[in-house]
């Protein structure tokens, strides 16, 4: 199984006492991208948001730096919102970025958790679905074709024009990244595409469904099986102990994601909550390098099969120091002890 980290490059919460400059706060994220890479982990993603309190508005632009001071380590998207950007823009920008790292980048497309980027860019939100239907179309048809005759509802027809520059790999990794919706995993069984699941909440195990209708659309679409390829991205933090872990974890993922909860009407993060989620069965990966492993291969099991898991640790506000140490615990005691 690959492991590696995700970031939003943000400062969730209004927590004055964990504030940072934005140049500061780039500068650590770069260092940790650059740690994560000599600490063997095999990927680390940058999101795209477009709203106070995140850096990651351009995150080609910080896996670029990140690609001149790593060496080995593949350089994502989590995710490209590709709804509210133009597909031509978008590959051209990530296949720079495979010349840059020397073949190391891929992008995770999907719709998006915020909203702020359609009104931003001049979209409308009735058109959510249609517009990333038909963006993932044009993307696939540019990913696979230099010179690409393609038409739509949304953006001008394209006549037997070629798109420049091309990747290095032959062909640049595209994953879908979804959250519950069944249709988006119908979709990426249909396309056989590589599946990048988001799960922040609830009981891992009742994704297993979903995950199944992936799978059973693309063995319907002629697809391998062994193409048809599933990630997790989940909330975690890995410290020396449990107990130090959820120290230092709780207090920051309380506060942000109880702000993020206002906006949608959830309940306040209660500490009763935290450790349910943190549960045998919970979405959380908040502990030793031991009982994570194990939480991950047991998730792993439940769901058929993991190829990668990334953790998005920003959500908790830790501090760089510690954020840099559990960089080191989970790739180099995590990810051997889930691969042995």
């Amino acid at each position: 199984m690959e492991i590696g980290i995700d970031s939003f490059a943000a400062r969730f919460s209004d927590n004055a006492a964990a504030a940072l400059s934005d140049r500061d706060a780039m500068l650590q994220l770069l260092e940790r991208m650059e740690h994560a890479d000599k600490s063997d982990l095999d990927v680390f993603g940058i999101g795209e948001h477009h709203r106070k309190g995140f850096l990651d508005s351009a995150p080609t632009h910080i896996l670029a730096a990140a690609a001149s001071r790593t060496k080995k380590i593949k350089l994502a998207s989590a995710v490209t919102v590709l709804s509210a950007m133009d597909p031509v823009r978008a590959f051209q920008n990530f296949a720079t970025l495979d010349l840059i790292s020397d073949g190391r980048a891929e992008m995770v497309v999907g719709r998006g958790s915020f909203t702020d980027a359609f009104p931003l860019f001049g979209f409308n939100l009735n058109d959510y679905d249609d517009l990333f239907s038909e963006k993932l179309d044009l993307l696939l048809e540019i990913r696979d074709k230099e010179f690409v005759t393609w038409s739509g509802k949304f953006r001008p027809a394209m006549k037997n024009q070629p798109v420049y520059p091309r990747p290095l790999q032959e062909k640049l990794p595209i994953w879908l990244g979804v959250g519950g919706t069944p249709q988006s995993f119908v979709r990426a069984g249909a396309l056989g595409l590589p599946l990048m699941v988001a799960i922040i909440g609830g009981e891992t195990h009742r994704f297993r469904p979903l995950i199944d209708l992936y799978r059973e659309a693309g063995k319907r679409a002629g697809h391998a099986p062994e193409t048809l390829t599933v990630g997790l991205h989940s909330l975690g933090y890995v410290a020396e102990t449990t107990e130090k872990a959820i120290e230092d974890f709780y207090p920051g993922y309380a506060a942000s994601m109880t702000k993020v909860g206002k906006e949608r009407g959830w309940p306040p993060v209660t500490k009763q909550h935290f450790i349910a989620q943190n549960g045998p069965t919970g979405a959380l990966l908040v502990g030793s390098a031991e009982e994570v492993a194990e939480k991950i291969v047991r998730h792993a099991n439940a769901l058929g099969g993991v190829s990668r898991l990334t953790f998005q640790m920003d959500s908790a506000e830790v501090p760089h120091d510690k954020l840099m140490n559990a960089i080191d615990l989970i790739g180099n005691k995590v990810k051997p002890l889930v691969n042995a």
